[in-house]
């Protein structure tokens, strides 16, 4: 039973138990640079298939205004 209450203190307290030491806040460049990427290959893709999507609301909200309830 020593063995057990031996090995249950630990030498840090609890909240610092961690193999690293903290690290401070600090801007990511890498993952800035990766987020703008896809934001404009989205912006690429998606521009050029807004005229079509326009047009697909426009002759719904036309057909649903046309149906009676």
């Amino acid at each position: 039973m020593a063995e057990s209450d031996e090995s249950s203190d630990s030498i840090l307290p609890e909240p610092l138990r961690t193999v690293t030491p903290p690290s401070r806040t600090h801007p990511d460049q890498d993952m800035d640079i990766i987020g703008w990427g896809i934001f404009l290959g989205l912006l690429v893709l998606l521009v050029p298939l807004l005229p079509f999507i326009i047009i697909v609301w426009v002759i719904s909200k036309v057909v649903e205004a046309l149906t009676p309830t």
